[in-house]
C-alpha cells in the first residue's frame, strides 16, 4: 500500500474504531464463513473486545503456491459478511500493498494508529501452530496478544509450552479460545464448489450467491 493510500486507510479506520480493546481478525477469507465469523463474535464476547477489525490479507506469503482469489473480491466478500454486525468492520489496509503482505507489517501500522489501545490478534491454531516461522514473531507477540480459536476437543497445551519455552514473556500473551463452529473450513468449501456439492449453511448466503455469480471455485 503506497503512502498516501495508508493515510487515507488510517483516517478511515481512526473515525470507526473506539474504545480501548481491539480485536483483528486476519485471514485470507478465500471465502469467509460461518467459523470465521462465530470466533470473532465469541472472542468479542470472552475478552470483551470493543470493535472486532477484519483484515484480509493481499497476497499471503505462506500461501504462494496456490492461486488465490483476486483480494477486491475477498475483501468485498468479508464487507457483506459482517454488514449486520455493528461490532465488526473490515480494512483494506492489506490488499493494496504491493508484495507479500506479513503480519508484523499491519501490526506495526495499526499500533501507530491506536497507540492507547490493546490489540488481540485473534487467529486459528493452524495458523498459531506456524507462528514461530512467522517474520518477527517476538516483535508480534509484543505488539498483540494472540488468542488461538481452536474446535472443541483440541489440545493445544503442547504448542503452547513450545511457544513458551522459547519466549518465556509470551505466558499471558497467548491464550486459546474454543470455537463451535470451526470444523468450517474454506478449504472444504472452496472443494465443495470445485465438484458441485452444497455450500449452503457453511456460510452466508449472499457469500455463497457471491461466488456462483462470480463464478469462483470453479473448474478451470
Amino acid at each position: 500500500m503506497k503512502t498516501g493510500e495508508i493515510k487515507m486507510e488510517t483516517s478511515v479506520l481512526e473515525t470507526i474504531i473506539g474504545g480501548s480493546r481491539l480485536g483483528i481478525m486476519g485471514g485470507t477469507f478465500d471465502p469467509i464463513h460461518y467459523g470465521h465469523l462465530v470466533a470473532a463474535e465469541t472472542a468479542r464476547i470472552e475478552l470483551k473486545l470493543d470493535k472486532v477489525l477484519f483484515i484480509p490479507t493481499g497476497t499471503p506469503p505462506h500461501k504462494i503456491y496456490r492461486q488465490v482469489t483476486d483480494a477486491h473480491l475477498r475483501h468485498e466478500m468479508v464487507e457483506m459478511a459482517i454488514n449486520s454486525n455493528r461490532n465488526f468492520k473490515v480494512s483494506g489496509l492489506e490488499i493494496e500493498r504491493e508484495g507479500p503482505t506479513y503480519t508484523i507489517d499491519t501490526l506495526r501500522i495499526l499500533h501507530d494508529i491506536f497507540p492507547e489501545q490493546e490489540l488481540f490478534f485473534i487467529t486459528g491454531t493452524d495458523a498459531l501452530r506456524e507462528l514461530l516461522t512467522w517474520r518477527h514473531p517476538e516483535e508480534i507477540i509484543k505488539l498483540a496478544r494472540i488468542v488461538g480459536a481452536s474446535r472443541p476437543g483440541y489440545d493445544s497445551r503442547n504448542l503452547l509450552t513450545k511457544i513458551n519455552r522459547r519466549y518465556p514473556f509470551t505466558k499471558d500473551r497467548i491464550s486459546e479460545l474454543e470455537v463451535p463452529a470451526l470444523a468450517i473450513s474454506s478449504t472444504d468449501i472452496r472443494t465443495r464448489v470445485k465438484n458441485n456439492k452444497s455450500i449452503r449453511y457453511l456460510l452466508p448466503d449472499e457469500i455463497r450467491l457471491f461466488i456462483k455469480d462470480n463464478k469462483l471455485y470453479q473448474n478451470k
